[in-house]
């Protein structure tokens, strides 16, 4: 037997991205399909790197305000990182994104079970979800990524063979535009999204307790104490979810005597957007004072469910053997409000044969001087 040394003399090192990622860490099989690494360039030289495990997003490389690039999300530097433990970090979430209480849904009058993974809720299609899945991966040009998948009938409960295109472009104004689409030959309910982690300091060691945040939604969802949501609409006016003016994340999260703070344990709440589905309108708005990073996010969905890290408690170590520690990142998830498949007041979630799901998220980058 031969013995191979993996970089034998004068066999050149294999090159890494921008962020530190070598492409082969990525190259793997899992449950018998090939996962890979795919690297987007656009002309200002800023750099995202997508994983078709999950549909994720593992590295976003951005310039702060003295052109230093920086990696703004959390994410590890091999897929055994994403594999090793269930985490959501930079994932594409399916079937249906945020919770369904009790794990039930009616589909053309059939009730159908799913499996529960969050205080006795479905959270983010459970245990199973796309975050868990190989998706096709194709790059079509150096800034393109499209992602397919054909979540089967019956998958994680749901009803319908549902075929999803998720199609990842890095712009030239330093945006990543997402657009997701959707067909079923049988009527289902789909609520798909992103679930970056954002840390716009470029270092998770850091807390983003010191981000300053603008959420534009007079009216948000509150929740139980399972995070739940109750059914109700109600204004942020006087409360400590009132984002309509630019507050520092870290003001009022420890503020109990809120209930939904206490709750939520932090912020973890669904806002109604003012923009009601109209992309060219901002929904949020998130800097770092340190590096001066800008993100603007902009979305085609009716809420946004903002999430602050509350439950990274230091067991996974990312990329560069940072740990995830508590309010380490915030997370921006487009989306229908959480459990609309029972709240039929709300925007639907359904989608019968012959319609087309579509769904669009823009996050954009820029430095504040």
């Amino acid at each position: 037997m031969i013995a191979c040394t993996p970089n034998p003399k004068g066999t050149p090192e294999e090159p890494t991205t921008l962020s530190g990622l070598k492409r082969s860490h990525f190259q793997s099989v899992v449950n018998g399909d090939s996962t890979d690494l795919y690297v987007l360039k656009n002309a200002n030289g800023v750099e995202v790197t997508v994983t078709n495990y999950g549909g994720r997003i593992v590295s976003v490389m951005v310039p702060d305000k003295n052109g230093t690039l920086q990696d703004v999300v959390l994410g590890f530097d091999s897929i055994q990182g994403y594999t090793s433990v269930p985490n959501n970090l930079g994932a594409t979430i399916g079937r249906y994104g945020n919770r369904i209480a009790h794990g039930k849904i009616t589909v053309a009058g059939v009730e159908y079970q799913l499996p529960l993974n969050n205080f006795g809720h479905t959270l983010h299609g459970g245990p199973e979800g796309y975050d868990t899945k190989v998706f096709k991966g194709v790059q079509p040009d150096s800034q393109t990524v499209v992602l397919t998948y054909l979540s089967v009938d019956g998958e994680a409960g749901f009803p319908g063979n549902l075929n999803v295109q998720i199609t990842m472009k890095l712009t030239d104004d330093n945006a990543i535009d997402i657009q997701y689409e959707a067909e079923t030959d049988k009527e289902t309910v789909v609520n798909l999204t992103n679930h970056s982690y954002f840390n716009l300091s470029g270092d998770p060691n850091n807390t983003v307790l010191d981000h300053l945040l603008t959420i534009y939604a007079d009216s948000y969802t509150p929740v139980d104490d399972t995070f739940m949501t109750t059914g109700k609409i109600e204004p942020v006016k006087g409360t400590p979810l009132d984002f309509t003016v630019e507050t520092a994340i870290g003001d009022r999260i420890n503020d109990t005597t809120f209930v939904q703070l206490k709750y939520g344990r932090g912020y973890d709440h669904n806002w109604v957007l003012n923009a009601k589905g109209d992309v060219s309108q901002l929904a949020a708005t998130v800097v770092s004072p340190v590096t001066g990073i800008q993100l603007d996010v902009y979305t085609s969905e009716p809420g946004m469910q903002v999430y602050t890290g509350n439950f990274l408690d230091g067991t996974m170590t990312g990329k560069r053997g940072i740990v995830y520690n508590k309010r380490s990142a915030i997370c921006l998830e487009s989306q229908k409000y959480p459990d609309s498949p029972n709240k039929p007041e709300w925007p639907s979630p359904y989608l019968k044969p012959g319609e087309k799901y579509t769904s669009r998220c823009i996050y954009k980058f820029s430095v504040r001087q």
